[in-house]
């Protein structure tokens, strides 16, 4: 019998829902408008996820007690352009405001970029933060860096917690961090892979540059894989501390946007780009597919999910 009941909006590939099942939860609705992360999501968890949320009606949910959204970032990202509430996707906040209201369930669970904390000056994690008190929620939210708890990728992520004013305890605290589990050297493969050689432009850009990484106080000896990321006529980055850069959607546009293995003169494949999320072996993807690439920048760090909910399960 399951411990409690969730529902997993902005569903993607399911990170959320992965982390809730371990705490023992059980996933009454989940919805995504993507029909590519709905195929791997229904591959994985036999459900189809497709729909859009502007159309569920709230008043027709099932009963549940966590509403878990990573709802869309890219108009807080700094990577975008930063336009928020302006963009369509950005009042997708408000949806999940709208779910809230109605249904009351004991936690609000929420994830994005940390650019959202300054986003606006300040201006859009005020109106979030008030719009969940409003609702009657106590907001618990802290912007924590994966490579801090256990997983190697250098991405920083706003997490929200909003718990029921009427069962909060003043006990909550989020996880304290922890050292890594396992480093880029248990991940990534060891040769060559047909299929995810890096372009002749990516390999003359790295090489311009990589003699004066090298060079760097940045460097940690060549016992590590040195990664190369926005490979750019203009500059490259490098890193061989066994973390990775951070994984993003700009992945699934091609180019040089996926990181490289400079030693292999590869890409990272995407089943290396999932374990750098914290997903487990066996999860169901499709190779070689830029969508695919999409779909994990998009995702959530399973791990940190997991960990910050066994913070309020007890709530539960």
């Amino acid at each position: 019998m399951s411990k409690f009941t969730f529902i997993d909006l902005f569903s993607g590939l399911g990170g959320f829902r992965i982390a809730m099942e371990d705490l023992g939860g059980k996933c009454v609705f989940s919805c995504d408008n993507n029909k590519e992360v709905c195929e791997t999501y229904k591959n994985n968890f036999n459900e189809d996820s497709y729909c859009d949320i502007t159309k569920v009606d709230e008043k027709n949910l099932p009963k549940f007690d966590v509403l878990c959204a990573g709802f869309p970032c890219q108009p807080f990202s700094i990577a975008g352009k930063r336009i928020g509430f302006k963009d369509s996707r950005g009042t997708m906040f408000f949806e999940v405001a709208r779910i809230l209201k109605y249904n009351k369930p004991k936690i609000a669970f929420l994830e994005n970029v940390s650019g959202i904390v300054s986003h606006d000056s300040g201006r859009t994690i005020k109106v979030i933060t008030n719009t969940l008190e409003e609702l009657g929620y106590i907001v618990k939210a802290k912007v924590m860096n994966a490579k801090d708890y256990g997983i190697p990728q250098n991405r920083n992520r706003w997490y929200c917690v909003a718990i029921r004013k009427d069962i909060y305890k003043n006990d909550f605290k989020f996880p304290d961090k922890i050292n890594l589990k396992y480093t880029l050297e248990d991940i990534i493969e060891p040769k060559t892979k047909k299929g995810y050689e890096s372009t002749q432009i990516a390999l003359n850009n790295i090489n311009k540059y990589i003699d004066n990484y090298k060079k760097s106080n940045r460097y940690q000896g060549n016992k590590k894989y040195i990664i190369a990321n926005e490979i750019r006529a203009s500059k490259c980055n490098f890193r061989n501390d066994g973390i990775s850069p951070c994984l993003t959607a700009k992945m699934g546009t091609g180019g040089n946007n996926i990181p490289v293995v400079v030693k292999y003169k590869r890409k990272l494949t995407e089943r290396e780009c999932l374990q750098i999320m914290g997903f487990p072996q066996d999860y169901k993807i499709k190779e070689n597919n830029m969508q695919t690439y999409k779909q994990i920048g998009n995702s959530v760090v399973i791990p940190i999910i997991k960990n910050i909910g066994k913070m309020f399960v007890d709530y539960l």
